[in-house]
């Protein structure tokens, strides 16, 4: 082997593409499973529209796209921010009504109807898209906004919208955590999750935390989609309903109403896809790249079979 070997350069390159797609999977999948954690260590909702919440926050940010092209802004860097703060605003807004007029006044009723009412209200977001949206039963193009320039790390290379994607994940979820245990809204989240009752007792507001909570995971998704359609540069009317899936899965197998749980959860989720993707079609003979969902999923359920409740059990001092 001589000291510049092409071969083993174009390894490390695919190999650095398939890590960073990994990355950006569980970036992605970490803040979807962190709504569903703060959701749940609330009012012990677990709220299935989650994931078409992330596809809306994608729509309201390529819709204001349009419009500040209409505007004349033509800075990519301007357009991003009124994108983001777009998608932020929908989304936690839509977030807070869905908490104050179908979560709050249902949250006595049995567990079922709020999964089955939830589970409908997400229908009916992705209907609303695909009907209402021009042309929304087809994938939109997403803009590609941020720069497209290749790092070259050793014989790693590390494209420039990613590695910015990355970041803003990473700091999201950083910011969010710092928020819940450093602030004065965050501890009053906590004393809602501990026990509500004696929350509001204290003269804590308790419908106003949760309207506030439930904003702040609907953000976290807009935030997800965002990133999601930065990075592959598409959007559908569909795209929340698989990701809300695995959200929702990952916040189990980290363990439902953790934090850190619903981190690691999302890492491992989109590590057991990349290993099926990159290492399975080697090793086994037949397996194709597109069984990965399969493979991820059936290493879940025997995960959960094992640990029920999840790779870091929830104590009650410990949520969210």
């Amino acid at each position: 082997m001589t000291l510049f070997d092409p071969g083993l350069a174009m390894n490390l390159e695919i190999l650095s593409q398939y890590l960073i797609n990994g990355l950006m999977l569980g970036m992605i999948y970490a803040m979807v499973a962190v709504g569903f954690t703060l959701f749940f260590g609330v009012l012990d909702v677990i709220k299935f529209s989650h994931g078409d919440v992330l596809m809306v926050g994608g729509f309201a940010g390529l819709a204001t796209f349009g419009a500040v092209q209409a505007l004349g802004i033509a800075n990519p860097w301007l357009q991003l921010a009124c994108m983001l703060v777009a998608a932020l605003a929908v989304t936690a807004a839509l977030g807070a009504l869905v908490a104050r007029f179908l979560i709050l006044p249902l949250r006595n009723a049995p567990p079922i109807n709020l999964l089955l009412i939830t589970l409908m209200l997400g229908l009916v977001l992705r209907e609303c898209i695909r009907l209402f949206y021009p042309d929304g039963s087809n994938s939109k193009p997403f803009p590609q906004l941020l720069p497209t320039s290749t790092w070259h790390l050793g014989g790693l290379a590390v494209r420039a919208d990613s590695a910015i994607i990355l970041l803003v994940g990473a700091l999201t979820i950083i910011g969010v955590h710092q928020l819940i245990n450093r602030s004065k809204l965050g501890l009053a989240i906590r004393a809602v999750a501990q026990d509500g009752e004696t929350a509001r007792v204290m003269g804590i507001n308790f419908e106003r935390i949760v309207l506030l909570t439930f904003a702040l995971g609907s953000a976290l998704a807009a935030t997800a989609g965002m990133m999601n359609g930065l990075y592959y540069n598409e959007i559908n009317f569909n795209v929340g309903l698989l990701l809300g899936v695995i959200g929702f899965c990952a916040a189990i197998l980290g363990g439902l109403g953790n934090f850190y749980g619903a981190i690691l959860g999302g890492f491992l989720f989109a590590a057991l896809q990349t290993l099926g993707a990159v290492a399975l079609p080697q090793w086994i003979p037949g397996f194709q790249g597109a069984y990965k969902d399969v493979f991820a999923f059936v290493v879940v359920i025997a995960l959960l079979a094992w640990k029920p409740t999840g790779l870091i059990a929830e104590r009650s001092s410990e949520r969210v």
